[in-house]
């Protein structure tokens, strides 16, 4: 007779007994199990302090930045007058500034319309660029340009569709229909200011205007050719200012790199001075200075947390003892408390305000970095000096630059460190897998012996009752 439920035969909990054992059996699996679990909360605490350190040497990296050090700043004593920019050469300076002229393009316009849909007829208008110079007025041309040609065919006759084809041909100026009670006018502005910049229109009519009265014409302005139907409202012209005494004439209202990178945009005439100052952008230097701090506490305070234990949870942090990190941690501290020769007006970072804390923390002292922003050129050389003959005659900051590039390089500490826990996790589950094989075995084997067990029991029981039957039937007869 089979046994289809093993133990039914022995009475014994046959299950029980086999995870008993196989529990037993597996522990070294469980234990490597946990242990995987723990290097793989240090693989991603790992990852989180390659991303603290990353930050850092971003911030590191705007300190030691040229740019940073060479930007100045603008300011305008009248910014209704003129406004001021600098670009990255700037030179700290200050500078007079009187304007006498604005820069203006030339601008003209035909007698009212009685709509835009009003017909100027077909044919052609020739637009060029150039100056206006002298009574009787005289054109000359602009050097470079050439004269452009706009053809007005059928269905392109009305004032609204004679604007749009002046400003699709890209002839240097732009054409508006201005709207008043008096009915519609065309006006016709030069694109850019300057004298250069003033421009001529001829037309040559081939089918009239609405009711055979002015057509294209109505667009000619050519004083000196005597064919001009248009109002001229404003002539081309170019400003003009002193700077520094200096007489300064530019075609459009911007003075472009003007001085040593310097921008200044006119805005109105003025007979009185206005006042242009250049100096230091201490602001953004102060910024950035904040920044390296922060971002140098995130790490510090990470790593702190990281590696302690607190006596009174009894928990330890995850790379609590971990000799990578802690080395990094030394070598912090000890650039952050490290001198430099760079430059004789400052030595240390306490010295310019980053005071260093008993838990290796930075705090600024305001006072004293606005003291050593007053001369950035010294701090500078503190903090980003990049001499690479000796430490000592090295930007603190530099150095810690190059603390972050061997720490992240591609066989760095770090890299090092989270590829040989990684390995460790593979080795792991290849062992829990042989493990978890080896005990399938094994439980098939147990089960096996049970199975055999519960049969021979079963079968003995089978032949006790016989026995006992046959007894019984010797004892009544």
């Amino acid at each position: 007779m089979a046994i289809s439920s093993t133990g039914l035969g022995s009475g014994l909990d046959v299950e029980s007994i086999v995870s008993g054992l196989m529990a037993v059996e597996r522990k070294p699996a469980v234990l490597l199990e946990t242990a995987a679990t723990t290097m793989k909360s240090q693989l991603s605490t790992y990852g989180q302090l390659q991303s603290y350190v990353s930050a850092f040497q971003d911030k590191a990296r705007a300190l030691n930045s040229t740019t940073l050090w060479a930007q100045t700043v603008a300011a305008s004593s009248d910014a209704t007058v003129a406004s001021v920019t600098t670009g990255t050469n700037t030179a700290a300076g200050s500078y007079s500034l009187t304007v006498s002229e604005l820069a203006t393009s030339q601008t003209a316009s035909t007698a009212v319309f009685p709509s835009k849909e009003h017909s100027l007829g077909q044919g052609q208008l020739t637009i060029d660029l150039g100056s206006w110079t002298g009574d009787p007025a005289t054109f000359g041309l602009k050097a470079g340009s050439t004269s452009v040609t706009i053809d007005i065919g059928p269905g392109e006759s009305s004032l609204a569709a004679v604007r749009d084809k002046i400003n699709a041909a890209g002839a240097g100026v732009t054409a508006t229909v201005i709207y008043d009670a008096t009915g519609a006018r065309l006006s016709i502005r030069s694109t850019e200011t300057g004298v250069n910049n003033g421009f001529r229109i001829s037309a040559t009519e081939t089918v009239p205007g609405d009711d055979g009265g002015l057509g294209l014409s109505a667009l000619a302005y050519d004083p000196e050719g005597g064919a001009s139907n248009m109002m001229l409202n404003q002539t081309a012209k170019n400003a003009k200012a002193k700077l520094n005494g200096l007489d300064i004439e530019s075609a459009s209202n911007t003075l472009a790199d003007v001085a040593d990178g310097l921008t200044i945009k006119l805005l109105k005439v003025s007979a009185s001075p206005v006042d242009l100052t250049v100096t230091q952008d201490t602001e953004s230097m102060k910024t950035k200075v904040t920044e390296f701090t922060t971002a140098y506490n995130d790490l510090a305070n990470f790593i702190a947390t990281q590696t302690k234990y607190n006596a009174d949870s009894k928990v330890a942090g995850k790379l609590q003892g971990d000799r990578t990190v802690i080395g990094l941690q030394s070598q912090m501290r000890e650039i952050l408390r490290g001198t430099s020769t760079a430059t004789s007006a400052f030595g240390s970072l306490s010295q310019v305000g980053l005071e260093v804390q008993a838990n290796g923390t930075i705090k600024i002292e305001t006072k004293k970095l606005d003291a050593a922003l007053a001369k950035p050129a010294e701090l500078r050389k503190l903090l980003a000096s990049s001499d690479t003959t000796s430490d000592t005659s090295s930007g603190i900051v530099y150095r810690f630059n190059k603390l972050a590039d061997q720490v992240l390089g591609a066989e760095g500490p770090l890299e090092t460190r989270t590829a040989g826990i990684q390995s460790s996790i593979t080795r792991n589950a290849k062992r829990v897998e042989a493990i978890d094989d080896r005990l399938a075995q094994t439980e098939k084997r147990l089960r096996a012996q049970y199975q055999a067990l519960d049969t021979n029991m079963a079968k003995m029981s089978s032949l006790s009752s016989y026995v006992s039957q046959q007894l019984s039937l010797l004892s009544s007869s």
